[in-house]
């Protein structure tokens, strides 16, 4: 299997390429990187892509869905929570659910939160691109459009991505890949939902709201991103540049 990523310099999200082999079957995943290195990998590969797989609705990642389409004439594939909001979709696909093209078997796994349709890839047990859910050393935000919560997103990445082979690659939406046991071991939210990771219990405001800072951790742009306790005792991750600790 072959697996080739193009990232947007701006948004850092990333595309990919998925080849059983040079000359053989492939599938896109999401649209947002460069179009022009798209198309020349699949010119060099001599592959002609046959689905593209889109992980969620977020505009950063659909950007190309119309060329992409219009350059391969090849379906779009997305979770049916998502089908009005993904360009030119063609195929609304369901949990669990198995396709086959080539020597590449996907499964589908629904990991709601970042989005309520949001999708995971697993590629013949190997890989997982996993879109906005989960990155290396952190997690997807339950704030932005169509969110739904962070309940939801502690379930998609303990139960949906973190019981895959330990050695399966992770590809996600944006920056730099990882593995399972990589994150299982060492991303500070995958490490608090399994009761490993100590809470700093800073008083802050989080999006103007008062609240307990509980986590603080790198993101995948350079900024960080907050695990918050609100006054009501609901939890929800925000992002660092919008909590401030509250100091005497």
């Amino acid at each position: 299997m072959l697996v080739h990523h193009f990232r947007d310099p701006h948004w850092l999200v990333n595309s990919y390429l998925v080849a059983d082999r040079p000359g053989g079957r492939a599938v896109l995943i999401d649209s947002g990187g460069p179009l022009e290195l798209i198309e020349t990998k699949c010119e060099e590969l001599q592959v002609q892509p046959e689905l593209l797989l889109c992980t969620h609705r977020h505009p950063d990642h659909i950007t190309h869905n119309r060329q992409l389409v219009e350059r391969f004439s090849l379906p779009v594939a997305a979770h049916r929570e998502e089908a009005t909001f993904i360009p030119m979709l063609t195929q609304e696909l369901e949990h669990e659910a198995r396709l086959q093209i080539g020597e590449l078997a996907i499964q589908t796994r629904w990991v709601p939160g970042h989005t309520a349709g949001h999708m995971a890839y697993v590629i013949n047990q190997e890989a997982v691109f996993t879109g906005d859910v989960l990155f290396a050393g952190s997690v997807g935000g339950t704030r932005g459009s169509g969110h739904t919560t962070i309940e939801d997103l502690r379930e998609s990445v303990m139960q949906q991505l973190m019981t895959l082979p330990p050695q399966a690659i992770i590809y996600p939406g944006h920056m730099d890949s990882t593995t399972v046991v990589q994150e299982w071991e060492h991303n500070p939210f995958v490490r608090w939902w399994r009761g490993l990771e100590q809470s700093v219990d800073l008083p802050c405001t989080a999006a103007g709201l008062e609240g307990t800072l509980l986590l603080r951790a790198l993101d995948y742009d350079g900024g960080t991103k907050c695990l918050v306790r609100f006054a009501d005792g609901t939890e929800d991750l925000v992002p660092g540049s919008k909590v401030v600790e509250i100091t005497a």
